[in-house]
């Protein structure tokens, strides 16, 4: 069985995106899976960067605040992961986009060989929740940039393999009802395919050390994945 890390973000805890949230951790622990349900609301995350967190191009090796290095070692500790989250202005919602940019940071996500990602061997499900109807957002073209964004833009370049990360929509959400959970219940079997974990290369990572969630093995630069940086210090 796997361990699997649950994440959201809404405002009120009675929303639908915070109800498929606790939805998922129920139907997966009565699954056998061990899930860690991160409501960054809840949990009073701060979306914003500081100086402490903002990567430095030069260093792989930086420190980052110690509540940062508490949800790398979460995010590192997760043989799969799954994100619940409105769409709102076609992309995360700040406090989603936020952790992303804090957490998944160089030097642990992103900035190290090929392959040396602690997300290499992760499974990614996006669930996102938008108004739109399912042929009115294709049509806009929004449905092909957002998914561009979370399959591409983050989770490969995080080093999470195209066939491990998926995006799928709850269409209609302000009318979706029971619809909602069907979505993601069929997403989840996807996700973790009902066969033993050996099978289908669900294996248990080794747990993060405590007090170290980064791996200190970084590689020379040169060496490092991805190999474009930006160009300007403050970008």
């Amino acid at each position: 069985m796997a361990a699997v890390l649950v994440v959201t973000g809404h405002p009120r805890a009675g929303s639908l995106t915070a109800g498929l949230a606790r939805h998922a951790r129920d139907r997966l622990t009565a699954g056998g899976h061990t899930v860690d349900l991160l409501d960054l609301e809840a949990e009073g995350f701060d979306p914003r960067m500081t100086p402490e967190d903002e990567p430095d191009w030069g260093d792989p090796r930086k420190t980052y605040s110690p509540e940062v290095r508490a949800h790398m070692r979460r995010v590192a500790a997760a043989d799969a992961i799954v994100v619940v989250f409105p769409v709102w202005w076609f992309g995360l919602p700040a406090l989603l986009k936020g952790w992303i940019d804090r957490v998944w940071n160089h030097g642990f996500a992103y900035g190290r060989r090929r392959g040396e990602s602690p997300l290499a061997r992760t499974r990614m499900l996006w669930l996102g929740l938008t108004a739109y109807g399912r042929a009115a957002f294709a049509d806009a073209g929004w449905e092909g940039t957002v998914t561009h964004v979370l399959r591409t833009g983050i989770s490969e370049y995080c080093g999470i393999t195209p066939e491990r990360s998926s995006v799928r929509y709850v269409y209609d959400s302000l009318t979706a009802g029971a619809g909602a959970f069907e979505v993601l219940d069929s997403a989840l079997d996807e996700l973790l395919p009902k066969v033993p974990a050996e099978a289908d290369g669900i294996l248990p990572k080794a747990p993060a050390e405590a007090d170290e969630p980064l791996p200190q093995d970084a590689a020379e630069p040169d060496g490092l994945f991805p190999a474009r940086k930006p160009t300007a210090r403050n970008a």
